[in-house]
């Protein structure tokens, strides 16, 4: 796993300077724009006057670039724990033959 590459990803994350979820749309009206949102199991709505409009739309861009790079960090975090998986069970494999209590054993064949 590379490390640095981790580190780029959060980097640019601290990065972005505003975030919104959410989605513009046009009000029924046509005049306006209106953000919706889900939240608490509720859809939100809000009016977005039109001095607001480029800093919500850069808001929504920085979700959306949020969105992509912890995509992207948590496939290198998955891809790190799978391979640190597979070189634990390559350490540790399982004896064929573990030897146990049974007969030809000469400690389980000894009388009480």
């Amino acid at each position: 796993m590379n490390q640095s590459e981790k580190t780029r990803l959060l980097q640019q994350i601290a990065a972005i300077p505003a975030m919104e979820r959410g989605k513009l749309s046009a009000h029924s009206s046509g005049r306006h724009l209106k953000l919706q949102r889900w939240q608490d199991g509720r859809n939100h709505t809000r009016h977005v006057p039109a001095d607001e409009l480029p800093a919500v739309q850069s808001a929504l861009a920085g979700y959306a670039q949020y969105r992509q790079l912890t995509e992207q960090y948590a496939e290198l975090v998955i891809q790190e724990t799978r391979q640190n998986i597979a070189d634990v069970k390559k350490r540790i494999s399982p004896a064929r033959n573990p030897p146990g209590p049974g007969r030809g054993n000469p400690t389980t064949d000894l009388p009480f």
